[in-house]
Protein backbone atom coordinates (compact mmCIF):
# COMPACT_ATOMS: atom_id res chain seq x y z
CA UNK A 1 0.00 0.00 0.00
CA UNK A 2 1.04 3.62 -0.51
CA UNK A 3 2.26 4.87 2.87
CA UNK A 4 4.13 8.09 2.18
CA UNK A 5 2.64 11.24 3.75
CA UNK A 6 1.69 14.11 1.44
CA UNK A 7 0.84 17.65 2.54
CA UNK A 8 -1.15 19.78 0.12
CA UNK A 9 -2.17 23.38 0.65
CA UNK A 10 -5.09 23.71 -1.75
CA UNK A 11 -5.87 27.31 -0.87
CA UNK A 12 -2.57 28.71 -2.12
CA UNK A 13 -2.15 25.99 -4.76
CA UNK A 14 1.22 24.99 -3.33
CA UNK A 15 0.66 21.29 -3.90
CA UNK A 16 3.64 19.00 -3.66
CA UNK A 17 4.12 16.43 -6.40
CA UNK A 18 4.02 12.74 -5.46
CA UNK A 19 7.46 11.18 -5.26
CA UNK A 20 8.44 8.62 -7.88
CA UNK A 21 8.36 5.77 -5.37
CA UNK A 22 4.81 6.76 -4.43
CA UNK A 23 3.83 6.91 -8.11
CA UNK A 24 5.27 3.47 -8.81
CA UNK A 25 3.52 1.96 -5.78
CA UNK A 26 0.22 3.64 -6.62
CA UNK A 27 0.28 2.32 -10.19
CA UNK A 28 1.33 -1.16 -9.10
CA UNK A 29 -1.48 -1.43 -6.53
CA UNK A 30 -4.14 -0.03 -8.85
CA UNK A 31 -3.17 -2.26 -11.78
CA UNK A 32 -2.99 -5.36 -9.56
CA UNK A 33 -6.50 -4.58 -8.31
CA UNK A 34 -7.70 -4.04 -11.88
CA UNK A 35 -6.32 -7.37 -13.04
CA UNK A 36 -8.57 -9.06 -10.47
CA UNK A 37 -11.62 -6.78 -10.64
CA UNK A 38 -11.89 -5.23 -14.11
CA UNK A 39 -15.42 -4.69 -15.42
CA UNK A 40 -16.50 -6.60 -18.50
CA UNK A 41 -17.87 -4.02 -20.94
CA UNK A 42 -18.83 -4.65 -24.58
CA UNK A 43 -16.37 -2.06 -25.94
CA UNK A 44 -13.48 -3.13 -23.73
CA UNK A 45 -10.87 -5.60 -24.93
CA UNK A 46 -10.32 -8.68 -22.82
CA UNK A 47 -7.10 -8.91 -20.82
CA UNK A 48 -4.13 -9.30 -23.12
CA UNK A 49 -6.07 -8.32 -26.25
CA UNK A 50 -5.77 -5.15 -28.32
CA UNK A 51 -8.62 -2.64 -28.18
CA UNK A 52 -10.51 -1.81 -31.36
CA UNK A 53 -10.10 1.98 -31.92
CA UNK A 54 -13.56 2.12 -33.54
CA UNK A 55 -15.14 0.57 -30.43
CA UNK A 56 -13.18 2.84 -28.11
CA UNK A 57 -14.10 5.98 -30.05
CA UNK A 58 -17.78 5.05 -30.36
CA UNK A 59 -18.11 4.20 -26.67
CA UNK A 60 -16.30 7.33 -25.52
CA UNK A 61 -18.57 9.57 -27.60
CA UNK A 62 -21.62 7.81 -26.17
CA UNK A 63 -20.27 8.00 -22.62
CA UNK A 64 -19.92 11.78 -22.71
CA UNK A 65 -22.30 12.95 -19.93
CA UNK A 66 -24.04 9.55 -19.99
CA UNK A 67 -23.77 6.62 -17.57
CA UNK A 68 -22.43 3.21 -18.60
CA UNK A 69 -25.73 1.37 -18.04
CA UNK A 70 -27.54 3.68 -20.47
CA UNK A 71 -24.81 3.41 -23.11
CA UNK A 72 -24.45 -0.39 -23.31
CA UNK A 73 -27.65 -1.12 -25.32
CA UNK A 74 -26.97 1.77 -27.70
CA UNK A 75 -23.39 0.65 -28.27
CA UNK A 76 -24.52 -2.90 -29.02
CA UNK A 77 -27.18 -1.62 -31.42
CA UNK A 78 -24.69 0.55 -33.30
CA UNK A 79 -22.11 -2.23 -33.57
CA UNK A 80 -24.73 -4.64 -34.87
CA UNK A 81 -25.99 -2.17 -37.50
CA UNK A 82 -22.59 -0.70 -38.39
CA UNK A 83 -19.77 -3.14 -37.45
CA UNK A 84 -16.98 -0.96 -38.90
CA UNK A 85 -16.37 2.75 -39.14
CA UNK A 86 -16.79 2.45 -42.93
CA UNK A 87 -20.31 1.08 -42.39
CA UNK A 88 -21.23 3.96 -40.09
CA UNK A 89 -19.80 6.48 -42.55
CA UNK A 90 -22.00 5.11 -45.34
CA UNK A 91 -25.15 5.08 -43.20
CA UNK A 92 -27.98 7.51 -43.85
CA UNK A 93 -27.83 10.41 -41.40
CA UNK A 94 -31.49 9.99 -40.45
CA UNK A 95 -30.85 6.33 -39.59
CA UNK A 96 -27.97 7.34 -37.31
CA UNK A 97 -30.08 9.99 -35.58
CA UNK A 98 -32.95 7.52 -35.12
CA UNK A 99 -30.59 4.90 -33.64
CA UNK A 100 -29.27 7.57 -31.25
CA UNK A 101 -32.76 8.71 -30.17
CA UNK A 102 -33.18 8.69 -26.39
CA UNK A 103 -29.46 8.93 -25.62
CA UNK A 104 -29.58 12.73 -25.54
CA UNK A 105 -27.09 15.47 -26.42
CA UNK A 106 -27.84 15.03 -30.11
CA UNK A 107 -24.94 17.13 -31.34
CA UNK A 108 -22.87 14.08 -30.40
CA UNK A 109 -24.72 11.98 -32.98
CA UNK A 110 -24.30 14.58 -35.71
CA UNK A 111 -20.58 14.86 -34.97
CA UNK A 112 -20.28 11.07 -34.70
CA UNK A 113 -21.50 10.65 -38.27
CA UNK A 114 -19.31 13.50 -39.56
CA UNK A 115 -16.27 12.01 -37.82
CA UNK A 116 -16.95 8.54 -39.23
CA UNK A 117 -17.06 9.97 -42.75
CA UNK A 118 -13.72 11.74 -42.30
CA UNK A 119 -12.00 8.69 -40.80
CA UNK A 120 -13.43 6.42 -43.48
CA UNK A 121 -12.98 8.63 -46.54
CA UNK A 122 -9.92 10.74 -45.70
CA UNK A 123 -8.00 8.57 -43.23
CA UNK A 124 -8.76 5.17 -44.83
CA UNK A 125 -10.51 3.95 -41.70
CA UNK A 126 -7.52 4.56 -39.40
CA UNK A 127 -7.95 6.71 -36.30
CA UNK A 128 -4.98 8.99 -35.48
CA UNK A 129 -2.83 8.23 -32.45
CA UNK A 130 -1.74 11.77 -31.60
CA UNK A 131 -4.12 13.75 -29.41
CA UNK A 132 -3.76 16.88 -31.51
CA UNK A 133 -4.79 14.98 -34.64
CA UNK A 134 -7.68 13.34 -32.84
CA UNK A 135 -8.93 16.71 -31.62
CA UNK A 136 -9.16 17.93 -35.20
CA UNK A 137 -11.98 15.43 -35.76
CA UNK A 138 -15.62 16.44 -35.08
CA UNK A 139 -16.83 15.77 -31.54
CA UNK A 140 -13.44 14.86 -30.07
CA UNK A 141 -12.10 17.14 -27.36
CA UNK A 142 -9.40 16.98 -24.72
CA UNK A 143 -10.83 14.15 -22.62
CA UNK A 144 -12.02 11.96 -25.49
CA UNK A 145 -8.74 12.29 -27.39
CA UNK A 146 -6.80 11.29 -24.27
CA UNK A 147 -9.07 8.29 -23.67
CA UNK A 148 -8.73 7.08 -27.27
CA UNK A 149 -4.95 7.54 -27.24
CA UNK A 150 -4.54 5.64 -23.97
CA UNK A 151 -7.14 2.89 -24.35
CA UNK A 152 -7.04 2.23 -28.10
CA UNK A 153 -3.30 2.69 -28.62
CA UNK A 154 -1.78 2.19 -25.12
CA UNK A 155 0.02 5.53 -25.31
CA UNK A 156 0.57 7.80 -22.28
CA UNK A 157 -2.26 10.33 -21.88
CA UNK A 158 -3.93 12.18 -19.03
CA UNK A 159 -7.44 10.72 -18.90
CA UNK A 160 -9.69 12.40 -16.34
CA UNK A 161 -13.39 11.58 -16.14
CA UNK A 162 -15.71 12.03 -13.15
CA UNK A 163 -14.63 8.75 -11.58
CA UNK A 164 -10.94 9.62 -11.81
CA UNK A 165 -11.56 13.11 -10.43
CA UNK A 166 -13.21 11.53 -7.40
CA UNK A 167 -10.36 9.06 -6.82
CA UNK A 168 -7.75 11.81 -7.03
CA UNK A 169 -9.71 14.26 -4.88
CA UNK A 170 -10.03 11.68 -2.13
CA UNK A 171 -6.55 10.21 -2.38
CA UNK A 172 -4.98 13.67 -2.12
CA UNK A 173 -7.69 15.22 0.11
CA UNK A 174 -8.38 18.01 -2.38
CA UNK A 175 -11.00 20.17 -0.64
CA UNK A 176 -11.20 22.86 -3.29
CA UNK A 177 -14.67 22.52 -4.85
CA UNK A 178 -15.41 21.58 -8.42
CA UNK A 179 -15.31 22.90 -11.06
CA UNK A 180 -12.43 25.10 -9.80
CA UNK A 181 -10.50 21.98 -8.70
CA UNK A 182 -10.47 20.41 -12.17
CA UNK A 183 -7.07 21.86 -13.06
CA UNK A 184 -5.56 20.59 -9.80
CA UNK A 185 -7.03 17.12 -10.24
CA UNK A 186 -5.82 16.87 -13.83
CA UNK A 187 -2.31 17.87 -12.75
CA UNK A 188 -2.34 15.17 -10.08
CA UNK A 189 -3.53 12.56 -12.57
CA UNK A 190 -0.74 13.61 -14.93
CA UNK A 191 1.81 12.82 -12.22
CA UNK A 192 0.73 9.17 -12.33
CA UNK A 193 -0.03 8.87 -16.07
CA UNK A 194 2.71 10.74 -17.90
CA UNK A 195 6.07 9.19 -18.60
CA UNK A 196 4.81 5.63 -18.24
CA UNK A 197 5.88 3.23 -20.97
CA UNK A 198 3.25 0.52 -20.65
CA UNK A 199 -0.33 -0.26 -19.66
CA UNK A 200 -1.54 3.32 -20.19
CA UNK A 201 -4.96 2.11 -21.27
CA UNK A 202 -5.27 -0.35 -18.41
CA UNK A 203 -4.23 2.31 -15.90
CA UNK A 204 -6.86 4.77 -17.13
CA UNK A 205 -9.56 2.10 -17.10
CA UNK A 206 -8.40 0.87 -13.69
CA UNK A 207 -8.96 4.31 -12.19
CA UNK A 208 -12.35 4.53 -13.90
CA UNK A 209 -13.37 1.13 -12.50
CA UNK A 210 -12.03 1.98 -9.05
CA UNK A 211 -14.16 5.11 -8.98
CA UNK A 212 -17.22 3.37 -10.41
CA UNK A 213 -17.22 0.31 -8.14
CA UNK A 214 -15.24 1.10 -4.96
CA UNK A 215 -14.59 4.83 -4.60
CA UNK A 216 -18.25 5.55 -5.28
CA UNK A 217 -19.91 8.95 -4.81
CA UNK A 218 -21.86 7.78 -1.76
CA UNK A 219 -20.73 5.24 0.82
CA UNK A 220 -17.29 4.49 -0.68
CA UNK A 221 -16.12 0.94 0.03
CA UNK A 222 -12.81 1.93 1.58
CA UNK A 223 -12.35 -1.55 3.04
CA UNK A 224 -12.13 -2.94 -0.51
CA UNK A 225 -9.83 -0.24 -1.86
CA UNK A 226 -6.25 -1.17 -2.78
CA UNK A 227 -5.08 2.27 -1.59
CA UNK A 228 -6.73 3.15 1.78
CA UNK A 229 -3.58 3.60 3.84
CA UNK A 230 -2.13 6.04 1.33
CA UNK A 231 -5.40 7.93 0.95
CA UNK A 232 -5.37 11.32 2.67
CA UNK A 233 -9.16 11.58 2.47
CA UNK A 234 -9.49 8.23 4.25
CA UNK A 235 -6.94 9.14 6.90
CA UNK A 236 -8.67 12.46 7.56
CA UNK A 237 -12.11 10.79 7.61
CA UNK A 238 -13.39 13.16 4.89
CA UNK A 239 -13.33 10.83 1.88
CA UNK A 240 -17.10 10.66 1.53
CA UNK A 241 -17.35 14.47 1.39
CA UNK A 242 -14.99 14.68 -1.60
CA UNK A 243 -14.88 15.96 -4.21
CA UNK A 244 -16.72 19.02 -3.00
CA UNK A 245 -18.85 20.95 -5.43
CA UNK A 246 -19.85 24.56 -5.75
CA UNK A 247 -23.58 25.13 -5.15
CA UNK A 248 -25.69 24.37 -8.20
CA UNK A 249 -27.42 27.21 -9.94
CA UNK A 250 -31.19 27.00 -10.10
CA UNK A 251 -32.30 25.94 -13.58
CA UNK A 252 -34.50 28.37 -15.45
CA UNK A 253 -38.00 27.25 -16.42
CA UNK A 254 -39.27 27.31 -20.01
CA UNK A 255 -42.64 26.45 -21.51
CA UNK A 256 -44.42 26.03 -24.84
CA UNK A 257 -46.94 23.94 -26.78
CA UNK A 258 -46.59 20.51 -28.38
CA UNK A 259 -49.07 19.22 -30.96
CA UNK A 260 -50.62 15.90 -31.82
CA UNK A 261 -52.06 16.58 -35.29
CA UNK A 262 -53.94 13.58 -36.64
CA UNK A 263 -55.70 13.21 -39.99
CA UNK A 264 -58.45 10.79 -40.90
CA UNK A 265 -56.04 8.35 -42.55
CA UNK A 266 -54.36 7.10 -39.39
CA UNK A 267 -51.39 9.45 -39.75
CA UNK A 268 -49.82 11.95 -37.39
CA UNK A 269 -47.83 15.05 -38.32
CA UNK A 270 -44.13 15.00 -37.47
CA UNK A 271 -41.47 17.67 -37.70
CA UNK A 272 -37.85 17.18 -38.79
CA UNK A 273 -36.05 19.69 -36.59
CA UNK A 274 -33.32 21.84 -38.09
CA UNK A 275 -29.77 20.56 -37.64
CA UNK A 276 -28.69 23.39 -35.36
CA UNK A 277 -29.95 23.85 -31.82
CA UNK A 278 -31.35 21.54 -29.18
CA UNK A 279 -32.57 18.17 -30.54
CA UNK A 280 -31.16 19.30 -33.89
CA UNK A 281 -31.68 16.92 -36.80
CA UNK A 282 -34.18 14.80 -34.86
CA UNK A 283 -37.77 13.99 -35.77
CA UNK A 284 -40.49 14.73 -33.27
CA UNK A 285 -43.89 16.26 -32.76
CA UNK A 286 -44.31 19.89 -33.77
CA UNK A 287 -43.72 22.41 -31.00
CA UNK A 288 -43.73 26.13 -30.59
CA UNK A 289 -40.59 27.92 -29.51
CA UNK A 290 -39.81 27.49 -25.84
CA UNK A 291 -39.95 30.68 -23.79
CA UNK A 292 -39.09 31.69 -20.26
CA UNK A 293 -41.93 31.37 -17.79
CA UNK A 294 -44.14 34.44 -17.70
CA UNK A 295 -44.10 35.00 -21.45
CA UNK A 296 -47.20 34.06 -23.46
CA UNK A 297 -46.86 31.41 -26.17
CA UNK A 298 -48.82 31.75 -29.41
CA UNK A 299 -49.89 28.79 -31.53
CA UNK A 300 -47.76 27.95 -34.54
CA UNK A 301 -48.95 29.94 -37.55
CA UNK A 302 -49.44 26.76 -39.57
CA UNK A 303 -52.06 25.56 -37.07
CA UNK A 304 -53.59 28.84 -35.90
CA UNK A 305 -56.65 28.71 -38.17
CA UNK A 306 -57.29 25.06 -37.29
CA UNK A 307 -57.31 25.34 -33.53
CA UNK A 308 -60.35 23.44 -32.39
CA UNK A 309 -58.03 22.35 -29.67
CA UNK A 310 -58.36 19.78 -26.97
CA UNK A 311 -55.64 20.09 -24.35
CA UNK A 312 -54.37 16.87 -22.84
CA UNK A 313 -52.35 18.00 -19.88
CA UNK A 314 -48.61 18.75 -19.82
CA UNK A 315 -45.33 17.01 -20.44
CA UNK A 316 -42.32 17.85 -18.27
CA UNK A 317 -38.68 17.31 -19.18
CA UNK A 318 -35.38 18.44 -17.69
CA UNK A 319 -32.52 19.40 -19.98
CA UNK A 320 -29.00 20.14 -18.77
CA UNK A 321 -29.48 23.88 -18.53
CA UNK A 322 -33.24 24.33 -18.09
CA UNK A 323 -36.51 22.61 -17.21
CA UNK A 324 -39.30 22.49 -19.79
CA UNK A 325 -43.07 22.12 -19.55
CA UNK A 326 -45.13 21.72 -22.72
CA UNK A 327 -48.91 21.96 -22.86
CA UNK A 328 -50.21 19.20 -25.09
CA UNK A 329 -52.71 20.05 -27.81
CA UNK A 330 -54.52 17.40 -29.88
CA UNK A 331 -55.92 18.49 -33.23
CA UNK A 332 -57.93 16.52 -35.82
CA UNK A 333 -57.61 17.85 -39.38
CA UNK A 334 -58.16 16.94 -42.98
CA UNK A 335 -54.89 15.98 -44.63
CA UNK A 336 -54.99 18.84 -47.12
CA UNK A 337 -55.51 21.43 -44.38
CA UNK A 338 -51.82 21.30 -43.42
CA UNK A 339 -48.97 22.44 -45.64
CA UNK A 340 -46.41 19.66 -45.21
CA UNK A 341 -43.70 21.32 -47.27
CA UNK A 342 -40.46 22.08 -45.49
CA UNK A 343 -39.98 20.44 -42.11
CA UNK A 344 -43.38 18.74 -41.68
CA UNK A 345 -44.36 15.28 -42.90
CA UNK A 346 -47.07 12.67 -42.21
CA UNK A 347 -46.24 9.33 -40.59
CA UNK A 348 -48.36 6.24 -40.01
CA UNK A 349 -49.41 6.18 -36.36
CA UNK A 350 -49.12 2.39 -36.09
CA UNK A 351 -45.46 2.53 -37.17
CA UNK A 352 -44.42 5.01 -34.48
CA UNK A 353 -42.14 3.66 -31.77
CA UNK A 354 -41.48 5.82 -28.73
CA UNK A 355 -37.87 4.57 -28.53
CA UNK A 356 -37.14 6.04 -31.97
CA UNK A 357 -37.64 9.58 -30.68
CA UNK A 358 -35.85 11.84 -28.19
CA UNK A 359 -37.07 11.31 -24.63
CA UNK A 360 -39.15 14.49 -24.64
CA UNK A 361 -41.25 13.23 -27.56
CA UNK A 362 -41.29 9.67 -26.25
CA UNK A 363 -43.15 11.03 -23.22
CA UNK A 364 -45.66 12.72 -25.52
CA UNK A 365 -46.18 9.58 -27.63
CA UNK A 366 -46.64 7.42 -24.54
CA UNK A 367 -49.31 9.80 -23.25
CA UNK A 368 -51.27 10.01 -26.50
CA UNK A 369 -51.14 6.40 -27.62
Amino acid sequence: MVKAERKHNIEDAAMSKPQQDDINTFRREVLAWYDENRRVLPWRALAGNTSDPYHVWLSEIMLQQTVVAAVIPYFLKFIEKWPRVHDLAQADNDDVMTAWAGLGYYARARNLHKCAKIVSEELRGVFPIAQKALQELPGIGDYTSAAIRAIAFDKPAVVVDGNIERVMARFHAVTEPLPAAKKTLKALTADYAEGQKNRSGDFAQALMDLGATVCTPKSPKCGLCPLPYGCDGYKQAIAETLPRKAPKKIKPEKHGLVYWVENGLGEVLLEKRQDSGLLGGMSGLPTTEWHEKGRDVDHLKAFQALMKEKKNGEVYHSFTHFNLSLKCVAVAVQKDEIDVSGLYYWSDIKSLKAQDFPTLFSKCLTMWR
